[in-house]
């Protein structure tokens, strides 16, 4: 908390999240399943599979060992892994985007038609 530049809290969550954020990024997932039935199979899919990926970065970079899993560290502490944690975040970022963008649309198809009802 000290580090931070502005204190965090659920209810600046909305303005203060990052599409960046690797925790960000892997509850599209969460919301798609949230959604149901409005959500399409492909959308769902899409989802999990890069949750599922995100996932396996962040447990990467975790002070945890990670290697009975087949899965080798990034050392986020250094230049060489600071520099590769923030390659996969540009990387899911650019996976996330479609994909939240969709579900904005859906999301707003949902209210619309909830408006109307």
């Amino acid at each position: 908390m000290p580090r931070n530049a502005h204190a965090l809290a659920r209810e600046s969550q909305v303005a203060m999240d990052q599409p960046g954020c690797l925790h960000a990024t892997m509850d599209l997932y969460k919301w798609a399943f949230k959604l149901g039935p409005v959500v399409p199979g492909d959308v769902l899919l899409d989802c999990f599979e890069l949750a599922r990926d995100v996932r396996y970065v962040d447990m990467q970079a975790s002070p945890y060992d990670v290697s009975s899993y087949g899965l080798s560290p990034i050392a986020v502490e250094t230049p060489e892994g600071k520099s590769e944690y923030a390659s996969r975040q540009r990387e899911f970022t650019s996976r996330a985007a479609p994909l939240r963008e969709r579900l904005i649309v859906l999301c707003d198809a949902v209210l619309a038609v909830r408006e109307t009802a």
